[in-house]
């Protein structure tokens, strides 16, 4: 692969982006990525990692696509990112945002202000699978690059391990969703309790299967209240018999 004259090699390693870039020039080479596009609950979450010259060194060899690791790896990687990174920024886009413009917009969008709040500009953005434009700087879309671009595969971890707790967070205030299972993705149980409660707030209520169940949640969370008590009540006559 090439970009204004710089040939990248498929089989490089996953440093060969940046390793490449950076001889050119063209650095300091920012990766970017999101997590939460496919869920139907939750914020979107960018991230863009800038990774140190000796990260190489310093990250360990499973740093690879968040979504291939479990989460417990992916909690470990990202504190080793964040101490590799030479610069790093989140973005957090809710539920309402998404509705209001659309998920991609809301993706492209997000990748833009993640490298906009960078401590210092990029020579140069890496992009996961699609292109975007409005850096400020060239940029270049790397097919499956989470799992060929080590800085894009930096700002997964980033993004997903940040969204993860967000929604755990989420779980405290919404627990019949069980966010903190399902992260707000589309499961059977997911889905069974959108039927049962209709959506929170949390919901993206531009979403054909949140709009299906769309409910007040006052009236959600009554039920909920309902069901709570009820099973408190039948645990209780289950452990006197």
């Amino acid at each position: 692969m090439s970009s204004r004259g710089v040939v990248i090699r498929r089989d490089a390693g996953l440093f060969g982006y940046e390793r490449a870039l950076v001889r050119c020039g063209l650095g300091p080479v920012a990766g970017v990525d999101e997590a939460g596009r496919g869920a139907c609950a939750g914020p979107l979450v960018v991230a863009a990692v800038v990774l140190g010259p000796d990260s190489r060194r310093r990250l360990s060899a499973r740093l690879a696509d968040s979504k291939l690791l479990t989460e417990h790896v992916r909690e470990s990687l990202f504190d080793e990112v964040l101490r590799a990174a030479e610069d790093w920024s989140t973005v957090v886009i809710p539920a309402a945002e998404i509705d209001r413009t659309g998920v991609h917009v809301a993706n492209i969008t997000g990748m833009r202000r993640a490298v906009a709040r960078l401590a210092h500009r990029p020579g140069y953005v890496l992009t996961d699978g699609f292109a975007v434009a409005g850096f400020g700087s060239e940029s270049l879309a790397v097919v499956k690059g989470d799992r060929v671009a080590a800085c894009i595969a930096a700002a997964s971890i980033v993004a997903k391990v940040t969204r993860d707790r967000i929604m755990r967070a989420l779980h405290t205030r919404y627990a019949e969703y069980d966010f903190a299972q399902h992260k707000g993705y589309v499961t059977a149980a997911h889905a069974a309790a959108l039927a049962r409660y209709g959506p929170c707030d949390e919901h993206r209520k531009s979403y054909v299967n949140v709009a299906a169940h769309a409910v007040p949640t006052r009236e959600a969370r009554s039920l909920w209240l309902e069901d709570r008590v009820l099973a408190t009540s039948l645990h209780g006559v289950t452990e006197t018999a």
